[in-house]
């Protein structure tokens, strides 16, 4: 049997489970990004009915009259309450430009803060939160003209910034004054533009790419580049096995008698002894249900009485011996076995 370098077809065919592997993983990774990109079921987003989804917001604002516009690329804003929800994926100028011109502009979470405290129960402490009373606040801590909820929502102007968004999401709307606060915020106006940014706006904003070091990058296309070598390398070993033809046919018969020339002709008479004592004991036994490598010597004297002694003797005795008596050991074993069986 000889193995037979494979064709591109046979490359294929060792390839193809990889690959689509591989094609699955890509695809579904594609499917799950388009999901997350199609705004329906994010955070604070006000169709979703999710826990961090903002349609109970949303609702209870429509209910009190107010027209809320969801845009991805916020351009008029003149007159509205305008609601930013990642105002860190904003250029700067931008965002103090659409401040300016919005009657009213909430920022949820800029990076802007001073500190940071965990999210809990607190009391407003100022007149502008005094209605809605205690609600969940938390995350950043920031400076402005009006500070409440031990800083972590100011108002500056005309501009609002909280530190922490759980007072929009349907998991905490009902919980101590968060959809009392929440009306307060977003509801100052008849129109509401709820801004979540879209890509064009995060052209400031340096991608995963960007940040890796271009070192690394090189070092990543080199792992690459030996990884399909080794994959085409491996495929190449990967060639099914099949029958040789051979040029004659060799009869068993005749490969036994050119093996024992062989013997004969380098004075091998002890190997050929030990090669017939352990074929003869690997014959037998599987006959005495002995396990193969356990010495069988006990259990062949029981059955043959012969003396354990002599039963040893004749089946591990490694001795010189000469060709005469090499003949008489074959004779020996052959008269073992024949005993064992008809035993």
């Amino acid at each position: 049997m000889t193995a037979v370098s494979p064709d591109a077809g046979r490359i294929w065919t060792a390839a193809r489970g990889p690959l689509l592997i591989g094609v699955i993983i890509l695809f579904t990774a594609v499917v799950i990004t388009l999901l997350r990109g199609s705004g329906e079921g994010g955070s604070f987003d006000p169709r979703s009915f999710r826990p961090e989804g903002s349609h109970a917001v949303a609702d209870l604002l429509e209910q009190n009259g107010v027209r809320i516009e969801l845009t991805d690329n916020a351009s008029s804003v003149d007159g509205a309450t305008l609601f930013v929800t990642q105002p860190n994926l904003i250029d700067p100028e931008r965002l103090a430009d659409l401040s300016g011109r919005a009657a009213a502009t909430v920022l949820l979470a800029p990076a802007t803060g001073v500190g940071r405290l965990e999210p809990e129960t607190r009391q407003p402490g100022c007149p502008l939160a005094a209605k809605a009373g205690a609600a969940t606040t938390g995350g950043f801590v920031y400076e402005g003209e009006q500070r409440c909820y031990d800083s972590t929502l100011v108002r500056t102007g005309t501009v609002t910034m909280i530190g922490y968004g759980g007072i929009f999401t349907n998991r905490d709307i009902d919980s101590e004054g968060n959809a009392a606060l929440a009306l307060s915020l977003l509801g100052q106006h008849e129109r509401l533009v709820w801004y979540v940014p879209s890509a064009a706006d995060r052209s400031q904003q340096k991608s995963l790419t960007d940040l890796v070091p271009d070192g690394w990058k090189f070092a990543a296309l080199q792992l690459g580049i030996a990884a399909v070598l080794i994959a085409l390398w491996r495929a190449r070993r990967l060639g099914r096995v099949v029958p040789e033809r051979l040029p004659v046919v060799v009869r068993a018969a005749e490969t036994v008698e050119g093996r024992a020339r062989l013997y004969r002709r380098s004075h091998a008479a002890a190997h050929a002894a030990s090669v017939l004592r352990q074929a003869t004991r690997d014959r037998l036994a599987p006959l005495l249900g002995v396990p193969v490598g356990d010495d069988p010597s006990e259990e062949i004297a029981r059955r043959t009485s012969r003396p354990v002694t002599s039963v040893r003797a004749l089946l591990y005795d490694e001795g010189s011996v000469d060709d005469r008596g090499l003949v008489a050991l074959a004779t020996d074993l052959d008269a073992l076995e024949d005993e064992v069986r008809k035993a």
